[in-house]
């Protein structure tokens, strides 16, 4: 088990975002959390990869508002409650956000090399940089380009090229269709289907249902801060009320 949470609970101030949820994810696995819109499937991945703090303070990112975490998170056999951000990276659990969010002003190249600023190993960090190429050699052609200036899809590929050069061995990525036109999303699907066959864990938040069902090994379904169900993406689509009220299908 590469991955194993136990009873976590995510509050802000006095709202219940995570309620008691337990899950876990085995290694080589491609594990979808899928739910409704504010079902907490965000929150969920910044308290596993520390963007939220483990103790009743400010929560990253936030300019007011007390979050307080409770619970147990276990990475490789190790707890990482409250271990720093920068510390979980390190060891290889590392966060794909949402809308993409690279360095705005910098270039292709200098974002690449910023997702792979705790490698310490020259040799290794451009085995992973050659890596990138390889799987998107679109950012290859576009070393020099300013980030801001890629299309949607571009800067998908740029943020997960990005976390891949921090040598992952469990990524969770955040939404990465979010925007994208149907052939880019198929596109974006394909190359994390090629990044778990690399022997990398994958964990996939992603509102496209019948896209991630149809890739994943296992899918866990959050409604309210709660697991809901799990399963296989057959055995969730025969379920009829499941797939009405809380997956739109």
């Amino acid at each position: 088990m590469l991955l194993e949470v136990s009873n976590l609970t995510v509050s802000f101030d006095r709202a219940m975002i995570i309620n008691d949820l337990s899950m876990h994810i085995n290694e080589g696995e491609l594990v979808s959390l899928v739910g409704p819109n504010g079902a907490g499937k965000s929150t969920l991945l910044r308290a596993i990869t520390g963007l939220v703090i483990w103790e009743k303070g400010i929560h990253r990112g936030t300019t007011a508002g007390d979050i307080t975490l409770e619970g147990r998170v276990v990475f490789q056999g190790e707890s990482i409650a409250q271990v720093p951000a920068h510390e979980i990276t390190a060891k290889g659990l590392i966060h794909c956000p949402e809308r993409r969010r690279p360095f705005r002003e910098m270039t292709v190249i200098d974002n690449l090399y910023a997702g792979g600023y705790l490698v310490k190993d020259k040799a290794q960090l451009e085995q992973n940089l050659e890596n990138v190429f390889k799987l998107f050699p679109r950012l290859q052609e576009r070393v020099k380009q300013i980030s801001g200036t890629l299309s949607g899809g571009e800067q998908q590929m740029l943020a997960l090229g990005r976390a891949l050069m921090s040598n992952p061995r469990l990524l969770c990525i955040d939404e990465p269709s979010t925007g994208l036109a149907p052939m880019m999303k198929e596109e974006v699907f394909n190359k994390i289907n090629e990044i778990r066959d690399m022997g990398i864990t994958v964990l996939l938040v992603e509102q496209e249902v019948s896209a991630v069902f149809a890739m994943a090994d296992r899918n866990y379904v959050l409604s309210s801060g709660k697991i809901i169900a799990e399963g296989s993406g057959d055995e969730l689509m025969q379920d009829e009320v499941l797939r009405k009220t809380y997956l739109g299908l």
